[in-house]
Parts: C-alpha cells; sequence; structure tokens
C-alpha cells in the first residue's frame, strides 16, 4: 500500500483479468472498486484516515479467491494528538491547531506534514507554534491555494520512551476557510421613494471568481437605538449584490455592515467575516450642542484660572486700597473743645546770684 498515493498492489500466481479491491475503515465502511490489474487506486473522495485502522479486500469475480488485509497503527495508546482542526483565513493563510496526547511521555515532539493535490508532494511544517514546554502545537502556513480535492494532514511523533502514534485527516479546503469581508461596500440614498441603493462586491477568494456563489446578510440598524434595542439587530440575506432599503428616513443615522457565506459553488457554508460598519443618513445634529457645552467649559476654566492665580500671587488689599473719609463739617471738633493735658512735672528751683560791681576811684 502507497498512502501517499492511496494505491494497493498485489502479486498473484495466476493472472486474472479482472480483480475487486475494496478499502474498509473502522466504521465497516466499504468502497469497492473494480480493476483490470493488480494495482487498485482509490480515489480523493474515497480517501479514509488510517490512524483508526483500515481493511483491504481482494477479491476475483466469479471465483472463490479473495484476501483479506488489515492494517492497524502501532504506537502507545493515548501519545496520538487531539483536537486536530484547521483554519483558511486572509485568502491564502492557514492555521492548524492540536492538543498533545493525554498520555504522551513529557518529550514526545510532533510534527505535521500535510499533501495538497496540487503540486501533489507533502511538505512538513515551516513555522510551528510551540507551547511553553517547547513541544509542537500548531502550525501557520502561507501561500495556501484551495482545490477541489481534499488535502491530506499527517501529524507523528517521537519520544526516547515509547513508540508515538501517528494522527491523520483528510480535509476539504474549502470548507474550513472563513471568507474575507465583502468589497467596496456604499450606500446611494434620495429623498424620493427610491430609499437605499445598497451595492457590494464579492469577497475575494483564491479559488471562485464567480459572482453567483455567495449569499448575503445585511445587517442595518438605527445608531441612535438606545443599546437595549440592539442585540438583535435586523438583517436580510440576499443573493444579489445589491439591495434597496425603502425603510429610509433621512433625519436617522443608519448602521450598515454585510457578510457572506457560499452558495452552491466550492465556498464554505459558514458566515464569513463582517464588514467595516458604514454610516449613512443626516441623524440628529449634535454640532451645535458641542459647540455651546465647549464655550461654556472654557469661561469657566478661563475664571477658575483668574482667581486661582489673584489668589496665589496678589492681595485684594495692595490692589484695592481703602478710600479715605471726607471730614464731617457739622460734627468736627472746634479748637475750644481740644484740650492738652499736662503731665505735672516736678519743679525745678533755681537760685539766681547777682554780683555787684564797682569802679574804684
Amino acid at each position: 500500500m502507497n498512502w501517499r498515493k492511496m494505491e494497493l498492489s498485489w502479486e498473484s500466481s495466476k493472472n486474472f483479468s479482472k480483480y475487486k479491491c475494496a478499502i474498509m475503515n473502522s466504521d465497516m465502511k466499504s468502497v469497492p472498486k473494480e480493476v483490470n490489474s493488480s494495482l487498485c487506486w482509490f480515489p480523493v473522495e474515497y480517501h479514509m484516515p488510517l490512524h483508526k485502522g483500515v481493511s483491504f479486500i481482494i477479491e476475483v469475480p466469479d471465483t472463490n479467491i479473495s484476501k483479506h488485509c488489515t492494517f492497524i497503527p502501532g504506537g502507545m495508546n493515548g501519545s496520538a494528538i487531539e483536537n486536530f482542526s484547521c483554519v483558511i483565513y486572509n485568502i491564502s493563510l492557514m492555521n492548524c491547531t492540536w492538543q498533545p496526547g493525554r498520555d504522551a511521555p513529557g518529550d514526545t515532539q510532533y510534527f505535521l506534514y500535510w499533501q495538497n493535490p496540487i503540486p501533489g508532494e507533502a511538505m512538513e511544517c515551516e513555522r510551528y507554534i510551540k507551547d511553553e514546554n517547547g513541544r509542537n502545537t500548531g502550525c501557520r502556513f502561507q501561500n495556501v491555494s484551495i482545490e477541489a480535492e481534499k488535502a491530506y494532514f499527517l501529524v507523528n511523533g517521537s519520544s526516547k520512551d515509547a513508540l508515538i502514534q501517528f494522527y491523520d485527516e483528510y480535509i476539504q479546503l474549502y470548507k474550513i476557510e472563513i471568507l474575507t469581508p465583502p468589497l467596496n461596500v456604499t450606500a446611494n440614498c434620495t429623498r424620493g421613494s427610491a430609499g437605499c441603493i445598497i451595492t457590494w462586491q464579492p469577497p475575494l477568494t483564491s479559488h471562485v471568481k464567480g459572482t453567483n456563489c455567495f449569499w448575503y446578510e445585511i445587517s442595518i440598524r438605527n445608531k441612535d437605538e438606545p443599546k437595549e434595542a440592539k442585540k438583535d439587530d435586523p438583517s436580510e440575506e440576499v443573493r444579489n449584490d445589491s439591495y434597496e432599503f425603502q425603510n429610509y428616513n433621512e433625519k436617522k443615522k443608519y448602521v450598515l455592515k454585510i457578510r457572506a457565506r457560499g452558495n452552491n459553488c466550492l465556498v464554505s457554508s459558514n458566515w464569513g467575516e463582517w464588514s467595516k460598519p458604514i454610516e449613512f443618513g443626516q441623524g440628529k445634529d449634535y454640532f451645535i450642542f458641542v459647540i455651546l457645552f465647549l464655550i461654556a467649559l472654557g469661561t469657566i476654566s478661563v475664571t477658575l484660572l483668574q482667581y486661582c492665580l489673584f489668589k496665589r500671587y496678589c492681595s485684594f488689599k495692595s490692589i484695592f486700597s481703602p478710600v479715605p473719609q471726607p471730614r464731617e463739617k457739622f460734627n468736627a471738633s472746634t479748637d475750644e473743645d481740644i484740650q492738652t493735658k499736662y503731665v505735672n512735672l516736678p519743679k525745678t528751683h533755681c537760685t539766681e546770684e547777682i554780683t555787684m560791681v564797682e569802679e574804684m576811684t
């Protein structure tokens, strides 16, 4: 058995013109196929993961000749990875993640290989995602192309203490893609009965170019509604790349966003990412209220600043000195009313001496 090419070959002592071969997994799902040689190739839609074990049956029609072969993977139970999943985003980027086996030894290291039908070569991960213990728990891929056939993923492991079981899975890549938002979303509104015409372009994908491969969900809500009313936004689903919004009211402000999912084509049926919200409509004019509020706030701020500066660096008494009061004419005191009090000082006695001088003849 060539696992990469899913080719089963055998040898027979007799040459028969026809053989029947079948592959059967653990769920007892059998896929028979009739071939004209001793080589049986199973197409991609018949590919089954091998980590749970598979059986092969080879028969010769119209005879009792048959051969039954069973493949049971070896390794320590509980050492294979768990919760393997992959997602494609931003058109060509892919992330795959997993968890280490619950019973895997502590030194177990895992390695991821994947094989896309085109070009068909198996490739190992180049950018691993590691946990705190240094074990590989995921991988990042770039330049991923989505093909119609399934891609094959294989994660094996190594350890010094035990043989690690492998895990494998076939994945249809378009089913795990997260669609990008629709492009160039616009709303053209008029005052007439036509309302608003909303237009957009399909999201970008690496493998689908048709415009009829998508469903679109359109969400339009009134921006001025209270938060309690915004929990369940009304939405519409359409197949075209345009929509007529008839309940338009030019006095209201609306918020618009759109997302897409696949419709019949090889596109994921899960809803993709929402487009960036855009607003349209006039709505309430809060500009005047904002201007008045800013003016009032500025006036109050300047007044408080002046008050603080005067209080800090100036004295009101020095700036505003008291004005002298004029003298009252009728209540003024006269000179007679002004009395001077004398202090009884001790009296000093002075002796006066007079000397008489006579001229002698």
